[in-house]
């Protein structure tokens, strides 16, 4: 059924939502856990065209992604993970057209109004612009 499940983590208690709901999924269907973390801060943002240093948020997201790889490694699961830097939505949508992704699994935090329109677009643009599922969790409060 699903080779690569995509699962953009934020940093978040959102990405227990997500993680809890498609390991038994992942499990089932053998398939790769990718993570994918978009850093979006200005360094993250400017990092390739101004030859920056790594930023602090950067080197965190890194060892985020590193640590929870490792968790779900020591699970059993099969887990690659990248680091993206730019827009999350767009790195989001390349990642998965780019590697051979079957499903995204994304947490949303359920927002109303205004606050849809500014927070919302990620989850909105990727559901969008790409040709495999997208499946869409709202974040528990914790």
């Amino acid at each position: 059924m699903y080779h690569h499940i995509l699962i953009p983590v934020e940093n978040s208690p959102a990405d227990e939502t997500i993680l809890d709901h498609i390991k038994p999924l992942a499990r089932w269907s053998n398939a790769c856990i990718v993570l994918l973390h978009v850093a979006d801060g200005w360094v993250a943002r400017n990092y390739d065209q101004l030859k920056l240093a790594e930023s602090e948020e950067i080197i965190e997201d890194r060892a985020y992604l590193e640590r929870r790889a490792k968790e779900l490694t020591a699970e059993g699961f099969t887990v690659t993970y990248h680091l993206a830097m730019g827009e999350p939505s767009d790195e989001i949508v390349k990642f998965a057209k780019q590697d051979h992704i079957d499903l995204i699994a994304m947490s949303t935090h359920g927002h109303r109004f205004i606050s849809d329109l500014l927070y919302g677009a990620t989850v909105d643009k990727v559901r969008h612009l790409v040709d495999i599922p997208v499946l869409l969790l709202k974040a528990k409060d914790r």
